[in-house]
């Protein structure tokens, strides 16, 4: 439970601030900060057997037929990452809070930090390399959230795009990576495939596995040439950059290589490949950050570079140089969000975060001042702070790593990249807070903000320093702990300390730091070549190529796909019927089984005449199109009355609730349109038409014969006659079916529902306005109109009808589990009941007394049946596992309670909101499109 609880609480506490989204920001701050804190407390009691080899563990079934199960673990590399997600989620929440401005929207903002929270611990902690996947492409979607939460911003909204589209594109390879790996190893749990290194390795599909996952990483972690994204997610809140530059996000990739490096690394093709991507974006990274002017800018590639970093050591396929990653994401992770932080303090209090505009901030802002030059300082590697022993380490291996044939290689090329990283560190802080203002207003406008914001960045640079002066007390054992369960090996004692005598590795830190200075002070002359060399900018690159491809698509799109869609209903008709006729051609057989049917009743010829009648009637009169509508609705009454004599009760109940729904929405659809369509169609188009309809119904008529007419063979209707009792608690089997044996695909359908209704919200938010106004006004103008908006004799009867088929509702709802009923009926006779109130007295009189909101119904209809499904797993048992038992009440008598009524619960929600939602854009547009006159309310 202590794992669950871990991995649910910041999904609770997003879901918990989305739903008071208008209490007080104090709230929202409360709420999150409370479960990240939670969670770090529960982190803290696992800190003991998860470091200590006996790894907390915890398993459910989910799809076990796939090897998909929510397991979850908490090994040392785990433990380590949920330490700096949760702790620095905790100061980024405080940090938030006094960053945004009174007027800006907490509520959005913390709870999709929550989410993004919720997802990146799901990565470190997940078990199952499937669920493991479920977890990286929310983190893709929730960091969407945060980048674009300026949305009235260009900058934001093209940052989210461009993020998505990268991160989202490699997650898709990730995808087929991890499936083949999964495959390779013969088993999607990650204990296992960590088990079977050598097998991974020795399988010949090991390249393509390999690639695709890397291509994962490297767009995930903003590896060369996979970069661009990363600086352009600036234009997010600068809580959200410290956040996902120092311990989430961009760090997802550094974690997926170091959690599979027992089964990737070790060959010449891994070593190789991710060596040389992150020597690149190592060296390209720091140098870019030494020529940008925005702050954030600065930080963001240098984020680039420091990952870069990362990337190479964990190439080395050394356990050495896993360890100089391990102790570098823990500086990293202090000094980068430590200088996020006074970035955005800067920015807030000077209004800027272009450097050639600041300087000398120092005198006015000795506190921020002295946060962020001990934390650049750490970035550069300086002693006696953490960020000089991790460089340190990794000039080491870089030595010890280097071939015979080019010993001076990669140290040298590591080198440079150190000292580009020196170079940038002392500029941030030289030219930000040393020598004079720059301009005058930034520098009067600039002083040190409270403490509530300075702590957060300020225990981040004390835990920096404390790495550096006490690396043996703060990270040796963690660091150990680590790189064993990193390398799979047995914990090797660490020694970790400034000072280590003269060495190659001391030499080369040491010449990186005195170029850098260099580099520094001949800025000027370095920027103005820079400039000059108008080098591309992989960002453009990217739109265009974006663009381009958009353009070949729509081409492309046109050309095979034509945009009309009576060619395409012919062409899709005209193909299975080809298909039809090719398979009973080559398929052989006779077209009558031996299975005995039965005798047709009179009821059931005059029924089927009917049903002919009317479709055919359809066809003939559909310009008239209400008459047509009426047609429709006798074809269903026909087919529910055919589900009646079935013995389909249920089927008949949905038939015609839906067709009663159907009706009453195209009604008001039909009032938007003109009367009578034009004509469409030449007399040799309807003939065509009409003989491609009749050939598909006398084939399909045929295969539906020759299907009934033979013996249905086993069947798995026996086992649900058997166990819808005593397994489920209800008599009814389709209902049992639909909440317990099925749910998930009943979970599945209503999630389908309710983004069905949110896409007609999306479709029909805007019919109303601009050309399509216009031509809606157009069509409706010449409509004969009733004086009397709303008869009296409509209104009166819909107050009664109004709560008896409320009662009918709850009553089916009620029964549902034993006899015909259940949630899906009982909202589509709810809805029905609110559908006849709108018509009869019209929207704005109806909508001002709903007592709730459409999105809301949707909303609550899945988390309610997902809750129930995740209930369930609380005491260990499968997802959506149902419960049921008897009581007894005085008066009442023997009642059954079961779970799978709350799950109906769910559906009745999202069915009523869906249909409600409809109703609401109808009306809607409607209203829009009206001429003025007549009564306004009944």
């Amino acid at each position: 439970m202590t794992l669950l609880t871990l991995a649910l609480l910041p999904f609770v506490a997003a879901l918990a601030i989305a739903l008071l989204h208008g209490a007080p920001r104090i709230v929202h701050l409360g709420i999150a900060g409370a479960a990240s804190a939670a969670g770090l407390a529960l982190l803290a009691s696992l800190a003991a057997p998860a470091l200590g080899g006996d790894t907390p563990f915890a398993r459910w079934d989910w799809v076990p037929s796939l090897g998909l199960d929510l397991t979850l673990m908490v090994d040392p590399l785990g433990w380590m990452f949920g330490l700096l997600i949760l702790g620095i989620g905790l100061l980024v929440v405080i940090f938030g809070h006094s960053y945004l401005h009174e007027n800006e929207d907490t509520g959005r903002f913390f709870a999709s930090l929550m989410l993004f929270q919720g997802a990146m611990l799901g990565i470190v902690i997940a078990g199952n390399v499937l669920l493991l996947l479920v977890f990286w492409e929310l983190t893709s979607l929730a960091s969407f959230l945060l980048i674009g939460f300026c949305q009235h911003k260009a900058e934001a909204r093209q940052g989210a795009r461009m993020a998505l589209a990268v991160t989202g594109g490699g997650g898709l390879a990730l995808i087929a990576g991890m499936v083949l790996l999964g495959l390779i190893a013969g088993s999607f749990d990650l204990t296992t495939i960590l088990a079977r290194g050598d097998m991974v390795r020795a399988a010949p599909l090991y390249p393509l596995m390999l690639g695709l996952i890397l291509l994962g990483a490297f767009t995930k972690s903003a590896q060369f040439p996979f970069h661009f994204w990363l600086p352009h997610a600036m234009a997010a809140p600068t809580p959200v950059s410290a956040y996902l530059h120092s311990a989430t996000m961009v760090k997802a990739g550094v974690f997926l290589l170091a959690r599979l490096w027992p089964v990737l690394a070790g060959t010449e093709l891994y070593t190789v490949t991710v060596t040389s991507v992150g020597l690149v974006t190592m060296i390209f990274g720091a140098g870019v950050a030494l020529f940008r002017h925005d702050l954030k800018s600065i930080l963001a590639y240098s984020t680039i570079s420091q990952l870069g970093m990362l990337v190479m050591l964990l190439g080395f396929s050394r356990e050495a140089a896993v360890l100089a990653a391990m102790l570098h994401i823990l500086n990293h992770a202090a000094f980068k969000a430590a200088l996020f932080m006074s970035a955005g303090i800067v920015e807030h209090e000077t209004g800027t975060r272009d450097i050639r505009r600041l300087g000398g901030l120092a005198k006015a802002m000795p506190v921020t001042a002295l946060i962020a030059t001990l934390a650049a300082a750490s970035m550069a590697g300086l002693p006696p702070l953490g960020g000089f022993i991790s460089k340190e380490l990794m000039l080491y291996e870089t030595i010890a790593f280097s071939s015979p044939n080019a010993v001076w290689l990669l140290p040298a090329l590591a080198t440079v990249g150190a000292t580009f990283s020196v170079a940038y560190s002392l500029r941030f802080a030289a030219h930000l807070f040393a020598g004079r203002p720059r301009e005058a207003e930034p520098f009067a406008r600039a002083h040190d903000p409270s403490p509530a914001m300075w702590a957060s960045p300020a225990l981040l640079t004390a835990f920096a320093v404390l790495l550096g002066l006490a690396p043996m007390w703060f990270a040796a054992p963690l660091v150990s702990a680590v790189t064993a369960a990193v390398t799979a090996s047995a914990p090797a004692p660490v020694e970790l300390g400034l000072w280590h005598g003269v060495n190659l590795a001391l030499v080369l830190s040491a010449s990186a730091v005195a170029v850098g200075a260099a580099l520094l002070l001949q800025h000027r002359r370095l920027l103005a070549a820079w400039e000059a060399a108008r080098l591309p900018d992989a960002g453009r690159l990217f739109e265009c190529v974006l663009a381009l491809a958009d353009r070949r698509a729509r081409k492309a799109m046109v050309a095979v796909h034509a945009p009309s869609l009576q060619r395409m209903l012919l062409a899709s008709f005209a193909v299975t019927i080809l298909l039809v006729i090719e398979g009973a051609l080559t398929g052989g057989g006779v077209l009558t089984g031996a299975r005995a049917g039965l005798p047709a009743s009179l009821p059931a010829i005059a029924a089927w005449a009917l049903l002919i009648a009317a479709t055919a009637a359809v066809a003939l009169g559909s310009r008239d199109r209400l008459r047509a509508l009426i047609y429709v609705g006798v074809i269903g009454l026909v087919v529910s009355l055919a589900f009646a004599v079935l013995s389909a009760p249920d089927l008949a109940l949905t038939q015609i609730a839906v067709e009663v729904v159907t009706v009453l929405l195209m009604l008001l659809a039909l009032n938007l349109l003109p009367k009578r369509p034009p004509v469409l169609s030449s007399a040799p188009r309807k003939a065509r038409d009409a003989a491609i309809a009749i050939a598909g119904g006398v084939l399909f008529g045929a295969i539906a014969w020759a299907m009934l007419t033979r013996d249905p063979g086993p069947s798995i209707a026996a086992f649900h006659l058997a166990n819808a009792k005593p397994g489920g608690g209800g008599t009814n089997v389709v209902n049992v079916i639909l909440v317990d044996f099925r749910a998930y695909d009943t979970l599945g359908e209503i999630i389908v529902l309710g983004i069905a209704g949110l896409g007609i919200f999306a479709l029909l938010d805007t019919a109303g306005k601009g050309a399509a106004g216009a031509r809606l006004r157009a069509w409706r103008a010449d409509m004969p109109r009733s004086p009397e908006r709303h008869p009296v004799m409509l209104v009166t009867a819909s107050r009664i009808i109004l709560p008896l088929t409320l009662m009918v509702g709850i009553y089916l709802f009620l029964r549902g589990h034993n006899q015909p009923g259940g949630g899906f009926i009982a909202a589509l006779v709810v809805a029905v009941a609110f559908l006849v109130q709108y018509l009869a007295a019209g929207f704005d009189w109806s909508d001002a007394r709903k007592p709730f909101g459409e999105h809301q119904l949707i909303g609550w209809g899945v988390l309610v049946a997902m809750a129930t499904g995740l209930g369930a797993m609380a005491p260990g048992s499968p997802f959506l596992t149902s419960w049921f038992d008897y009581f007894s009440l005085p008066l009442i008598g023997k009642f059954e309670l079961a779970s799978a009524m709350l799950f109906d619960t769910g559906v009745f929600l999202t069915v009523l909101g869906a249909v409600m939602l409809a109703l609401q854009e109808l009306s809607h547009i409607a209203q829009a499109t009206a001429r003025p006159g007549g009564e306004e309310a009944p």
